[in-house]
């Protein structure tokens, strides 16, 4: 279990954001079930709404029989604002990861939407399969996608996420579409994609990790997200929302 290589791209691959007039606060945890075993647990917390900022902060950890074979932890937070359409645009991004193999703390700074890696202090050696940053423009951060894709909606908004992640070094894609309403619930099918800067052997593993997303009522017209669906390299794992 790899943030690299699963939860970041995933989910993402993380959540939310800052107080503004009208803005919504949010807060989540959710339990992460691998092979019907608890490996640990998501939350987040933050607010934000369109035409205002955002700021956002969550942390990934596993516990359990996970924790035993394989310790992971990724902290970040996230600032931006959100367009009038909803669109996501960070300002600054920063994280703490633990991978098991690398450690990292990483910080990326936005101008006019390009993102640039101004920190680093990791033991992770550059490889010639890295991406540009420069090359990143209208890209968000994984927290950042995370966020936009946990959050909750108006009911009838669920299912449109489409959105091109950059974590420093690798370009991904994040999809939701096909709402299908299930009862009072609404369920997503999703995709997370690798594009560019994984290893070649990454590439040749695998490039597309299907999921679901299913939303229930929140109240005051809202719909949540209650659970998270996916097949990972490591077998079948959920979200789920305590």
């Amino acid at each position: 279990m790899q943030v690299s290589k699963g939860l970041t791209g995933v989910i993402f691959a993380a959540a939310l954001l800052s107080a503004t007039t009208g803005a919504r606060a949010e807060q989540a945890e959710f339990d992460f079930v691998l092979r019907g075993i608890s490996a640990g647990a998501l939350t987040w917390s933050g607010d934000g709404a369109p035409g205002a900022a955002y700021s956002v902060k969550g942390r990934l950890k596993t516990a359990g029989l996970a924790a035993l074979l394989k310790k992971v932890r990724y902290d970040a937070t996230a600032s931006g604002t959100i367009t009038a359409k909803g669109t996501y645009l960070p300002r600054a991004y920063s994280e703490d990861a633990d991978t098991g193999k690398r450690k990292s703390q990483s910080t990326l700074r936005y101008s006019k939407g390009v993102p640039a890696l101004t920190s680093t202090n990791t033991n992770r050696k550059p490889r010639a399969y890295d991406v540009d940053p420069a090359t990143q423009g209208g890209t968000v951060d994984p927290l950042t996608a995370m966020f936009a894709t946990l959050r909750e909606v108006a009911a009838g908004q669920e299912c449109r996420v489409d959105l091109k992640m950059f974590d420093g070094h690798r370009a991904s894609r994040l999809v939701t579409s096909a709402a299908k309403a299930t009862g009072d619930k609404v369920v997503c099918s999703g995709e997370y994609r690798r594009v560019a800067g994984f290893s070649p052997e990454d590439m040749a593993e695998k490039t597309r990790f299907p999921f679901t997303l299913t939303y229930a009522p929140a109240g005051e017209g809202r719909m949540r997200v209650v659970e998270v669906a996916m097949d990972t390299l490591y077998g079948k794992a959920r979200l789920v929302r305590r």
